[in-house]
């Protein structure tokens, strides 16, 4: 029973978080009115706080590139249901993770609230519900994200011993 639950559970949470992502991309995509609203809500916070369009169309967290995030993410995590690609579903993991931790912080901690559109908490639920499974993911996945920062370490750590070897940099040319 065990060990179909770790065969399993994984992909049921990869096809769950990519269901929502996918389905709220239409959402954000099309400039719909309740992502004017969510957004339009963000990009006045954050203008009261001297960043305005920090979430305007044009921001860095527009609804495009967070929607570009969570396509991503959604990719990933469907080719990980490949078997030869399953350790893409840690990368993915991580995307979605940093998104709904955004997510979840702001519907919690600006005055966008869990609400915003009237929906019962709905878009709320399912933003702690793709963060819940996301975290699980990376638990499931532990094993595969540590050989990943090791990876990544390895190869900082090895470009900067190899500039350590190399002396100083040379001075810029004057023109």
């Amino acid at each position: 029973m065990i060990s179909r639950l770790r065969t399993y559970a994984p992909v049921a949470y990869s096809a769950i978080a990519s269901a929502v992502f996918l389905d709220s991309l239409r959402f954000k995509f099309t400039n719909a009115v309740e992502t004017q609203v969510i957004f339009g809500r963000l990009d006045a916070w954050a203008a009261s706080l001297g960043a305005k369009g920090l979430f305007a169309q044009t921001g860095l967290f527009s609804q495009y590139v967070i929607g570009s995030a969570e396509l991503l993410a959604s990719a990933l995590l469907l080719a990980s249901l490949i078997p030869a690609l399953k350790r893409l579903r840690v990368i993915g993991a991580l995307i979605a993770v940093a998104v709904m931790s955004g997510a979840v912080s702001f519907h919690l901690f600006t005055p966008l609230g869990i609400d915003p559109n009237n929906d019962g908490g709905g878009l709320f639920a399912m933003a702690v519900v793709v963060w819940l499974s996301s975290i699980a993911m990376l638990v499931a996945g532990r094993q595969v994200l540590a050989e990943l920062v090791q990876a990544i370490a390895g190869v900082l750590v090895a470009h900067r011993i190899e500039l350590k070897d190399k002396g100083p940099l040379p001075a810029p040319a004057r023109s």
